[in-house]
């Protein structure tokens, strides 16, 4: 099973918020997902990441692919205000 860590969309329309998630690559956006390792909200001012990095590199060691978004997101990382856990 190719699994995948992506950003899964909720909250209201022009209010986005996200799960960060472990998922099956053949799955939806939306669909049931494996585990959930943290949230994003980009609407606040900073942007709030929290993210478990003990659940993220346990999932990159079991072959997790890591989605162009997510990759993005870490990349930027820096920047917004982060809640590691």
């Amino acid at each position: 099973m190719p699994a995948t860590i992506r950003l899964m969309r909720f909250g209201k329309k022009g209010q986005p918020s996200y799960r960060i998630v472990v998922i099956d690559k053949r799955k939806k956006r939306d669909g049931s997902y494996i585990e959930k390792i943290g949230s994003y909200n980009p609407m606040v001012e900073p942007k709030h990441l929290d993210l478990d990095d003990k659940k993220l590199n346990e999932w990159k060691l079991k072959g997790a692919i890591i989605s162009e978004g997510m990759r993005k997101l870490l990349k930027n990382r820096k920047v917004a205000s982060v809640k590691a856990k």
